[in-house]
């Protein structure tokens, strides 16, 4: 069984969504569920299969989440330093063609958020810049070609 690695973090969030799903959203559908099969026929019972339909995939996503987070080896980020880059790395980025500084930071798969500015660590970018040192320049490609970047800073926080 392969560790998933994962900062503490991102471990409470999927816990708490593990919690929500079992404590809230289990019993809402289930109540859902009872009040559909109360209306009669179940072959032509449109709210029944909705609820039915609901109820398996918050199903299986608490399977999902049980199974990640017994697999988690939680990264205390805190504890890490240096000058390369490695998992929980924050990392700031200068473009080389346009200057333009992106700030990123590599996570496990399960919290990664672009929008956050979190990647995966199995990402393109991240994997580009997995044990590079600061000051160095990477190349990657993107979907928009490829791109080079130069590692002004790399923080652990």
């Amino acid at each position: 069984m392969e560790k998933i690695p994962m900062t503490a973090g991102g471990h409470s969030a999927l816990e708490a969504e593990l919690k929500q799903r079992q404590q809230v959203e289990r019993p809402r559908i289930i109540d859902a569920i009872s009040e559909a099969r109360a209306h009669g026929d179940l072959s032509e019972n449109a709210e029944y299969h909705a609820a039915k339909e609901q109820q398996a995939l918050n199903e299986g996503r608490i399977a999902e989440l049980e199974d990640k987070l017994s697999r988690a080896e939680i990264i205390d980020i805190s504890k890490l330093s240096g000058d390369i880059v490695k998992f929980g790395a924050t990392v700031k980025l200068i473009d080389e063609d346009t200057e333009e500084e992106r700030i990123w930071q590599i996570v496990g798969d399960m919290e990664a958020d672009a929008k956050a500015g979190r990647i995966s660590l199995s990402s393109p970018l991240a994997r580009a810049l997995i044990g590079k040192k600061l000051g160095t320049s990477v190349e990657v490609v993107t979907p928009k070609g490829a791109r080079s970047y130069e590692i002004a800073a790399i923080q652990f926080v």
